[in-house]
């Protein structure tokens, strides 16, 4: 008896742990299931879907994209805690763009300023060939423009009436120059004004010949540039016969735009080389900049003098010229390359790494420029010392930019996000 009894004990107790094992599988195996699913939705309900083709796009569930209807795919949550302006790209886009940066210091900014111009004669040493004799040219010694002459050359000879009866009163005179003394010199002084020297002069008045012809002598040497008369005309006293230049000494003038004229001073060295002198560098310093403009041309006159003994330098020869000036009035500001700034009509931009990302994080910024310096530019307002900027495929950035929809050179404020049909827009602010 006592033996069942122990039978019945051990089958209830197997039964008892059974049914104990049973409810426990039946009441909790769901629980589990249903908080391993909860989990599941809230990590698809908290993932944002967007367009491989079309970044903008941020939906909230998957689907197709409702520009191009391609499947969306789920959007990285790193990027939604980054700057809402920013565009990350990732080491390898950086690299097949060829993006490369800078860091921002500061420099001695020096304005290198290209000027152009010709060679041309001293007004200085040009001379003009007068005739002092009325009268007619019997002969012309200079026959063409550019032929060499010297000091004391004669350059015509004159047939002068007035001159014939100039000498026959000189000659009548000279008897009565003791009784009439006034009326001697007075003879004599007619004479000193058509240019006679004492010794032709005191000649006519030895001889008692009067001359039919007189000779015009060079008063300098140089290089005719201009022939005004031929033989046979009658000139009257004052009358130029020829332009004479004396090229051993020249003026090389530059042009100037008024935008570079506040840099540029009297004593600045310029460095130019001639069209026709290709491999001699010339130095010289300003020595004049014309007060007044050019009211066509907008430009001001730059007067460089050079001396020419050998004659290389030619009137009318092409020159260019370069001055470096030393911008120190804004020996304090930044400077950065000129490569780095995107022109958006009347605003200047630049794109700045941020600083303490994993994959570079870059971001538009507008600043204030100054004058170009060379290939740099100096930077007024909006960039700090030591910030790193993209100074090389920063329209692959913009780019980049653009499509995501972020702020860029074309569209400052960013595209609007789009949301499919009956559904709102999901953005940063609502995730965070």
């Amino acid at each position: 008896m006592k033996k069942i009894f122990s039978n019945q004990y051990i089958r209830f107790s197997i039964i008892l742990i059974v049914g104990i094992l049973l409810g426990w599988l039946f009441f909790h195996s769901p629980q589990i299931n249903k908080d391993k699913h909860d989990h599941t939705v809230e990590a698809t309900q908290n993932m944002i879907w967007t367009c491989s083709m079309h970044p903008q796009i941020r939906m909230p569930e998957p689907g197709q994209c409702p520009i191009c209807g391609m499947d969306l795919i789920s959007l990285d949550q790193g990027e939604l805690t980054l700057d809402s302006g920013a565009i990350k790209m990732t080491k390898e886009a950086v690299q097949l763009a060829n993006v490369m940066t800078t860091i921002v210091s500061k420099q001695k900014p020096v304005k290198n300023i290209r000027l152009y111009g010709k060679v041309q004669i001293d007004e200085r040493l040009l001379q003009s060939q007068v005739s002092y004799l009325p009268g007619r040219i019997e002969k012309l010694y200079i026959n063409f423009t550019g032929e060499a002459v010297s000091r004391g050359q004669v350059l015509a000879v004159i047939y002068s009436p007035d001159l014939i009866t100039a000498q026959q009163e000189l000659i009548e005179t000279a008897s009565l120059k003791q009784s009439q003394p006034v009326l001697y010199e007075a003879t004599k002084d007619k004479l000193r004004q058509w240019k006679l020297t004492e010794e032709q002069i005191a000649s006519i008045e030895k001889s008692g010949i009067v001359k039919n012809s007189f000779e015009v002598y060079s008063n300098t040497s140089g290089i005719v540039v201009t022939r005004r008369v031929n033989n046979g005309e009658y000139v009257s006293p004052g009358s130029v016969l020829f332009d004479v230049a004396d090229l051993s000494q020249v003026w090389v003038m530059f042009d100037a735009y008024e935008s570079d004229l506040p840099y540029l001073m009297k004593g600045q060295e310029v460095n130019f080389t001639f069209q026709a002198l290709p491999s001699i560098n010339y130095t010289g310093k300003i020595t004049f900049i014309d007060p007044v403009l050019d009211p066509v041309n907008r430009v001001s006159k730059i007067r460089v003098e050079l001396n020419n003994p050998g004659g290389n330098l030619k009137p009318e020869m092409f020159a260019t010229g370069m001055v470096e000036a030393n911008l120190d009035q804004y020996k304090d500001k930044l400077v950065i390359p000129r490569s780095a700034v995107l022109w958006t009509g009347k605003r200047s931009l630049v794109y700045v790494k941020l600083a303490g990302t994993g994959d570079p994080l870059f971001k538009f910024r507008e600043i204030e420029i100054g004058p170009m310096s060379g290939n740099s530019y100096v930077v007024l307002d909006g960039l700090a010392e030591g910030e790193e900027i993209v100074t090389q495929g920063a329209f692959s950035v913009d780019a980049a930019a653009q499509l995501e929809g972020k702020p860029s050179m074309m569209n400052i404020s960013g595209e609007e996000k789009m949301k499919m049909p009956g559904m709102d827009t999901v953005n940063d602010h609502d995730l965070n």
